[in-house]
């Protein structure tokens, strides 16, 4: 089984659809599955493979998200405003490290901030 995500005009994941392994060319996985999508979709053919176990394309396609076509990387919701994304591995990180004191925080986007949760 292959997990292609469908796409709109800007890239948002509208839904993620599975194709069997009987409708794919094996040498050449990705085509194969847009074309029938496609063709089962009624002719809608955005469509971008993605992988369940990450393998490529960074992460799976999520409804929440997008696609980059520049980074050919799906990418999660962005979770806060003020969060960055890290282009090396496509996941958005916060603008002040995690801290590492062994203790549990939790973000907190009002104060822009971690704040310890286990006191």
């Amino acid at each position: 089984m292959a997990h292609f995500a469908k796409l709109d005009e800007n890239n948002n994941v509208i839904e993620v659809a599975v194709v069997a392994n009987e409708a794919l060319d094996p040498n050449n996985e990705e085509a194969s599955g847009i074309a029938f999508l496609t063709e089962w979709s009624g002719g809608h053919n955005n469509w971008k493979q993605t992988s369940y176990n990450k393998n490529f394309r960074f992460n799976f396609a999520s409804t929440e998200g997008t696609y980059d076509p520049e980074l050919d990387a799906f990418l999660y919701k962005k979770p806060f405003s003020n969060w960055i994304l890290d282009t090396e591995t496509c996941t958005w990180i916060p603008p002040f490290p995690h801290p590492d004191d062994g203790n549990d925080y939790q973000w907190f986007e009002e104060e822009g901030r971690w704040i310890q949760t286990n006191e």
